[in-house]
C-alpha cells in the first residue's frame, strides 16, 4: 500500500506483500491458540485466516476484482488480535485471567470462518452475474 501511494509499486511487489503476510498471520494466529492452551483454535483460525486469502486471490484469477470484505479481513484479525493482547496484558495482571485472548482466538476463528463463506458467496453471485 506504501509503495503504490507513494508511486514506487514493482511488478513483484504483490507477490512479496502477500507471502510474509500470509506466513506472518499463521506465527501470530497459532501463537495466540498456544496462549490460551488451544493449540487447534490457534492452528484453526491460522488455516481460516489463510483460506481468506486464498478466496480473495481465487476470485481475483477468475477475472473479478479481489474482494476484501470481512467480517474477520486481514486489518480486522489484526486489530481483534492487537485489542486482545492490550487487554489481556491488564487482565493478566489484575484477575490472573485470559479471557481477552481466549475471545480474541474465538472471533478470529470463527469470524474468518464466515469471511470464507461470505467471499466464496459473492464471488458466486457474481460469476452467475457475469455469465448472465
Amino acid at each position: 500500500m506504501v509503495a503504490i501511494e507513494g508511486g514506487r509499486q514493482s511488478p513483484v511487489g504483490g507477490l512479496y506483500n502477500e507471502i510474509p503476510d500470509r506466513i506472518a498471520d499463521s506465527f501470530f494466529i497459532v501463537a495466540l491458540g498456544y496462549a490460551v492452551d488451544l493449540a487447534w483454535l490457534g492452528w484453526f483460525g491460522a488455516l481460516a485466516a489463510a483460506v481468506t486469502a486464498y478466496i480473495r486471490v481465487l476470485g481475483g484469477s477468475l477475472g473479478l476484482p479481489q474482494d476484501f470484505r470481512g467480517p474477520q479481513a486481514k486489518p480486522h484479525r489484526m486489530a481483534v488480535l492487537t485489542a486482545g493482547c492490550l487487554i489481556g496484558a491488564i487482565e493478566i495482571v489484575i484477575w490472573r485471567t485470559q479471557y481477552a485472548l481466549l475471545a480474541a482466538a474465538w472471533i478470529i476463528g470463527v469470524g474468518a470462518a464466515l469471511t470464507c463463506v461470505t467471499r466464496t458467496a459473492a464471488i458466486a453471485k457474481q460469476l452467475k452475474a457475469k455469465a448472465s
